[in-house]
């Protein structure tokens, strides 16, 4: 059919309503922190039903730009990186849920992430990410035997590391991945001992970032996860 004869579909009223309040916050308009009209308001301005306004902001949270709060009015929120990241977080998850192979694409993509990001570290950490570090192997010491507080502190710990790039995208993307690789991780992490490997790998990869050896400090980080891959696996795959 010919694009100009094709009929023209009416939208839906909410749809207009989103669009409408989309390109407030686009234009600046309406910025972050700020809240947006009520909703009385903008059944008056646009001549729409209370339906419509309430579907077009749930849209608009959906798309995270703006929060709703029980019993107050919605606020722009400001976009960051890890806002961005978050909106992936449920399609992401159903991915990884409904294939092992998807499983397995993710801890290659994490291994060739965190090698990259531990020689960021290697280049930038002062010596104030190397206290954190070891604060936070203290920390996961104090936890053995906790299950949940063990693996807790071993993300803060690959977290650390993303952060001392100084760059919010790369801190948003460990997180991320870090999160949806925490509900495949099976408990053989405590069953079989395997902890204290974690241990003494996270030590090696401490000692590598202060010396500021970016090629040892990979080595360690490429054999701590290669290591520690199967500790990730599906339900029922153990």
């Amino acid at each position: 059919m010919n694009v100009i004869s094709e009929p023209i579909v009416r939208k839906k009223l909410s749809d207009e309503v989103f669009a409408r309040l989309k390109q407030m916050i686009e234009t600046g308009e309406l910025k972050a922190g700020d809240e947006m009209p009520s909703e009385r308001e903008l059944m008056e301005r646009y001549g729409v039903g209370r339906p419509a306004i309430r579907e077009a902001m749930q849209a608009l949270a959906g798309k995270g730009l703006v929060e709703i709060s029980q019993g107050e009015r919605a606020k722009v929120l400001r976009i960051t990186a890890e806002s961005i990241i978050r909106q992936v977080d449920l399609p992401a998850k159903l991915m990884l849920s409904g294939s092992s192979d998807s499983l397995e694409h993710l801890k290659n993509a994490r291994i060739f992430f965190e090698r990259g990001m531990v020689r960021e570290a290697a280049a930038k950490a002062a010596p104030t990410h190397i206290s954190e570090l070891r604060a936070l192997l203290d920390k996961q010491k104090q936890s053995l035997g906790d299950a949940d507080a063990f693996i807790d502190a071993d993300m803060e710990f690959h977290q650390c590391i993303a952060l001392i790039s100084g760059n919010p995208i790369f801190a948003a993307v460990s997180g991320a991945m870090l999160g949806w690789l925490k509900s495949y991780h099976t408990e053989m992490l405590i069953w079989t001992g395997r902890e204290n490997f974690t241990l003494s790998e996270h030590e090696e990869i401490i000692r590598a970032i202060e010396s500021r050896d970016a090629d040892r400090a990979e080595q360690a980080m490429v054999k701590h996860l290669e290591r520690s891959r199967a500790l990730y696996a599906l339900k029922g795959q153990k």
